[in-house]
């Protein structure tokens, strides 16, 4: 398999995940980053243990044919034009969430992959986690019979000490409460459902507390889901939290039920009647990107543009279909009423 080669552009928290996991992956090399600080060659080798190409113009970076991937780490409201440049210069992309701040650009986006044939992956890598893999494959065997039900929260309280406040907190940054982290329970729900949704209802509103006042939206949203086989659903996307971490997971079926790392199901012999049954694996408890399962992600990234073949998790089209449930969301809760998938075009 020919060795791809990366460029990682903009060189901001997520993007030291990013560097740590290709540098463990096969088959690829981190060989170039893009950031407006322009930092020395010696100073991101010293960091890195990477000589590095440095470009500081992004049309420059992409006009550079020795780059195959571009890993685009860098502000939200940057995304959708930069996917749409790498498109259109042959680039293969890994596309961090939430891949756009609006519907007609997640579209343009779409449209020029489309048209280019060029490989993405969005930044949903939450569905590569041991926990997410562990619900599915329940889920897929049928342990829990026919789901009817199914919930997934996402509570972090994202303030000035994280440095993303300072851009994150605004309406042009963050964008939303599920933009800005919620869509990962989001789109993990979506994953784990396995229908498509026809509707959606979202109420959103903010906490008092003096920390998060710097927000231009309502940091805390809940959104209820109806799905086009007849499940519900429900996501509360809540970012001003005063807790730890908690990334929790509710599914309710006709044999069974999955409460974050528990399990109760009649389909297994000789469990005790009434009582969970606690699952061993790693939880989603952390909000370090660090801590996140970029590894496994990437390495199938990697393994599908070498196979030619969309990646089978995190691909465009699936990142696209959970952002349009999210735009969805945000458009109901500001015009107070439920909204049809079917009314965005």
């Amino acid at each position: 398999m020919k060795e791809l080669h990366v460029a990682i552009v903009g060189l901001g928290w997520v993007a030291d995940a990013h560097i740590a996991a290709y540098n463990a992956a096969s088959g690829v090399k981190v060989t170039a980053v893009c950031s407006t600080h322009n930092p020395s060659p010696a100073e991101l080798e010293a960091k890195y243990g990477l000589p590095l190409k440095v470009y500081t113009r992004y049309e420059e970076m992409l006009a550079d044919k020795d780059i195959d991937i571009v890993s685009l780490c860098t502000p939200n409201w940057m995304h959708a034009d930069q996917a749409v440049a790498a498109a259109k210069a042959g680039k293969h992309i890994y596309l961090e969430k939430p891949i756009a701040l609006n519907y007609a650009d997640a579209v343009r986006i779409r449209d020029a992959v489309r048209a280019a044939g060029v490989k993405v992956c969005v930044g949903f890598e939450c569905r590569y986690s041991m926990q997410f893999s562990m619900l599915n494959d329940i889920v897929s065997k049928g342990l829990l019979g026919d789901i009817h039900y199914g919930e997934a929260d996402y509570y972090h309280g994202i303030g000035p000490w994280y440095g993303q406040f300072k851009w994150s907190r605004k309406k042009d940054g963050g964008g939303s409460a599920l933009l800005s982290g919620g869509c990962h329970a989001l789109d993990a729900l979506l994953g784990l459902m396995k229908e498509p949704v026809e509707e959606v209802s979202s109420f959103s509103t903010r906490s008092k507390a003096a920390c998060y006042s710097g927000y231009e939206f309502n940091s805390s949203s809940v959104t209820i889901l109806k799905f086009a086989g007849g499940k519900v659903g429900k996501v509360a996307a809540i970012i001003d939290s005063i807790q730890p971490y908690y990334f929790h997971f509710q599914l309710v079926g006709s044999k069974g039920s999955i409460l974050d790392n528990k399990l109760y199901t009649q389909e297994i012999a000789g469990l005790v009647p009434g009582k969970w049954t606690t699952l061993s694996t790693s939880t989603l408890d952390s909000g370090d990107v660090l801590d996140h399962p970029y590894l496994p992600q990437m390495q199938a990234f990697i393994n599908s543009i070498a196979d030619g073949k969309d990646e089978p998790l995190t691909n465009l089209e699936q990142g696209f279909a959970s952002h349009k449930v999210i735009f969805a969301a945000d458009l109901s809760a500001e015009l107070g009423r439920p909204v049809k998938l079917s009314e965005l075009q």
